[in-house]
């Protein structure tokens, strides 16, 4: 039978092709079992590279794609040295071979560390800065989508659907409330601690309550909060997005005419933007007990106290202040999750890649907005 017949061994000839002229002479077989006897004649073979012409492969027996790989190696190599090389005596389903091993051939390997240029510099510069329009577009384009899928969904309030938006709310909201509780009430328990470690020096341990208040409401609460929904909740948005297209779930809605803004990205921003407002609530109410606890047990604050001081210090502004970002930056966190998903290739590494920008670009621009609103209060004196 064919395949227990036994293998004819490679071998390299040079012959003349001319005054000073050669040409590389392949035989036998060139497969995958001979190609181990074919690497270690070429590692030892010595050609006047300057004189050669080209390499003849029309007296090769067996060639499968590793003898191919091989040849097209060994022919890159010469190449290298300055001499243009070719093929002769190539059929056309063996040439067809070597156009295909061409084309996938890998891309020359540079070092991932260079010395440093202006150009250099000013190059990557210029590809982050295309990157982020890229990105901005993007999320633009899901913007635009989400308005125009909410006007249909006005007109037509059968097609919001429900189901998907409370799956996503209890994902977002409901398992997220402890998580979220206990980190307040440690940074509401720290900011106390050491703001009257400091104020204890100077007699004024009360305006401890006043710090903790004013700054957990106006900012600890709501920054925290969207920062740790970011890192939970716009990854899980970004994974499974992800997922989806690898598995390409997202195509075939398509194919069968639903929208993927209204299906996927509606409700998981609709969710979030319902979540996090109540995640802020639970986040300074956490922050302010725990700062509570700590003033009554570090600078013995009685909890009355406490609560007189505090009433004092905020009004309904300052909680106010901290809940009106809040829907804001869900829809930046689940704008960003949603675009960044389903820009996931197929590949678990784009996955992996996609997910954690995701959570980074969300937390950038979380304090960014968030800046955004300090100066926009600043300047209407609230």
């Amino acid at each position: 039978m064919a395949f227990l017949e036994k293998n004819t061994a490679p071998s390299i000839a040079l012959e003349a092709d001319g005054p000073d002229r050669h040409r590389l002479v392949f035989a036998g077989d060139w497969a995958v079992s001979t190609i181990g006897d074919a690497e270690k004649m070429l590692a030892d073979l010595t050609v006047p590279w300057d004189h050669l012409t080209c390499i003849d492969v029309s007296r090769i027996g067996h060639l499968d794609t590793s003898g191919a790989w091989l040849i097209h190696r060994t022919r890159g190599r010469l190449e290298f040295k300055g001499r243009k090389v070719g093929l002769t005596g190539v059929s056309e389903v063996r040439q067809s071979l070597f156009d295909e091993i061409e084309r996938h051939h890998p891309p020359n390997w540079k070092p991932d560390r260079q010395a440093f240029s202006i150009a250099g510099f000013l190059e990557t510069t210029g590809r982050h800065m295309v990157d982020i329009y890229q990105d901005t577009l993007a999320m633009l384009h899901i913007l635009g989508s989400l308005g125009l899928v909410l006007s249909t969904v006005l007109l037509q309030p059968k097609r919001l659907r429900s189901i998907s938006i409370a799956v996503q709310f209890d994902r977002s909201c409901i398992g997220a409330v402890p998580i979220v509780a206990l980190m307040s009430f440690l940074i509401g328990a720290i900011i106390s601690q050491q703001g009257g470690f400091y104020l204890r020096q100077f007699g004024a341990d009360i305006f401890v309550v006043d710090l903790a208040g004013i700054l957990v409401l106006r900012e600890i609460g709501v920054i925290l909060t969207a920062i740790m929904v970011a890192g939970r909740s716009g990854s899980a948005f970004t994974a499974e997005l992800g997922s989806m297209r690898m598995q390409e779930e997202v195509d075939a809605l398509h194919v069968i005419g639903l929208s993927v803004t209204e299906v996927l990205v509606l409700p998981r921003i609709l969710a979030l933007m319902i979540a996090l407002p109540i995640l802020t609530f639970i986040s300074d109410m956490s922050a302010l007990l725990g700062s509570g606890l700590v003033t009554w047990a570090y600078l013995d604050i009685p909890p009355a106290a406490f609560l007189t001081q505090l009433q004092a210090a905020i009004t309904t502004k300052t909680v106010a202040v901290g809940l009106v970002k809040a829907p804001f930056m869900a829809l930046i966190i689940g704008l960003i999750a949603c675009v960044e998903g389903l820009k996931v290739e197929g590949s678990s590494e784009s996955l992996g890649r996609h997910t954690t920008m995701s959570v980074v670009k969300a937390i950038f621009l979380v304090i960014v907005v968030d800046g955004f609103f300090a100066i926009f209060f600043a300047a209407i004196g609230v």
